[in-house]
């Protein structure tokens, strides 16, 4: 308990202290004060989440009754739905419970001493017991390590208190997400069908197999969460994808720009965290197929290189005219070709919101 007491008293204190040298690298003004941190164990951090998917939820499901759209309680649409919603929340949950160091958590319940009129604040969350487990596997300096997980996330929290529209228009997306799904049983079905494919194939690919021969194309469905999706869905997921990609390309860009003068083994650190996550086993190949994860690490990966682009080619507030409004957010080509975003955005009178 002294040790648990110690790591939880040193990732608030690193928190705190890189607060400055992430506003200063950015040109981003981030919080008037440091804000809430949270030190939480893997059960705290699935509460945060559970109560995070309330707020999104709510207005959700007020806007359904409105519009006379909610299905009767008790019905098999409902059944089957919230069913198949569990499902997937608490795969996810479970499995990340035990690997997420950290996050800004955007959604959160309001504060029942604050006044009403007050907009719930984010909030860094650290996992304290998965970066003493993952300081450990890496074999590196725990201080360091401690201090450069705090760097990513305390990035996130100066994006989303720095830039007014960016979590509105988040949270904009994924109720327009909720709202895009239809609860046609037949399409329902249609969609388990397509995860269970997903599955199939998944531990197929672990297993050293060659698939099942009857996808490959453009439309078939490279995880769980894609197969469970409407059409519209991932229209919208596209403009989500954009903006996430975007964020975490800018936090991983931050700790490691930041990082040789505040934490001074940070390239051991990354060469290190990057095998590690290469050197997954074959069950966690397959779990990590299914959710996606491999994909979206691909995307932020594609996203830091952007911003190292970017930010090389024409300087700090030359990128910062991404932050301007939803339009500036780099399309999919122009992630792969920072280039095109150049010649569209950096252009006289635009300057960053």
């Amino acid at each position: 308990m002294a040790e648990a007491r110690s790591v939880v008293a040193e990732l608030r204190q690193l928190a705190a202290a890189v607060a400055e040298p992430v506003r200063e690298l950015t040109g981003l003004p981030g919080a008037a004060d440091d804000g809430n941190v949270a030190v939480v164990d893997r059960s705290g951090w699935i509460r945060a989440n559970v109560d995070g998917f309330r707020v999104v939820l709510d207005p959700l499901v007020e806007h359904m009754q409105e519009r006379g759209t909610a299905p009767p309680a008790g019905s098999m649409i409902t059944a089957v739905g919230s069913r198949v919603t569990g499902m997937q929340a608490g795969l996810i949950l479970a499995y990340l419970a035990g690997r997420v160091l950290g996050q800004y958590e955007l959604f959160l319940p309001p504060d029942p001493d604050a006044p009403v009129a007050d907009a719930p604040a984010g909030r860094l969350t650290l996992v304290a017991p998965n970066i003493v487990m993952v300081e450990r596997e890496l074999g590196v300096n725990p201080s360091d390590f401690r201090r450069w997980v705090c760097l990513h996330e305390e990035t996130h929290r100066t994006q989303f208190t720095s830039v007014a529209w960016l979590r509105p228009y988040v949270q904009e997306q994924m109720t327009e997400f909720l709202l895009a799904s239809d609860l046609d049983p037949a399409s329902i079905l249609n969609r388990l069908r397509a995860a269970a494919d997903v599955v199939a194939g998944a531990v197929r690919s672990s297993r050293g197999g060659e698939g099942n021969g009857q996808g490959g194309g453009p439309d078939k469905a490279e995880s769980l969460i894609e197969a469970m999706q409407s059409p519209r869905q991932r229209e919208i997921l596209e403009r989500l994808t954009s903006v996430m990609t975007l964020v975490e390309g800018h936090g991983d860009y931050v700790m490691d720009a930041v990082g040789p003068s505040v934490v001074p083994s940070v390239a051991d650190i990354r060469a290190k965290f990057t095998a590690r996550r290469g050197s997954a086993g074959r069950i966690e190949q397959a779990i990590r197929k299914i959710l996606g994860i491999d994909l979206k690490m691909k995307q932020y990966e594609q996203g830091s290189h952007f911003v190292k682009a970017v930010v090389a080619q024409a300087g700090m507030d030359t990128f910062n005219k991404v932050w301007t409004s939803p339009d500036t957010l780099p399309t999919r080509d122009e992630f792969a070709s920072p280039q095109l975003w150049l010649e569209r955005v950096d252009r006289p009178g635009l300057a960053a919101g």
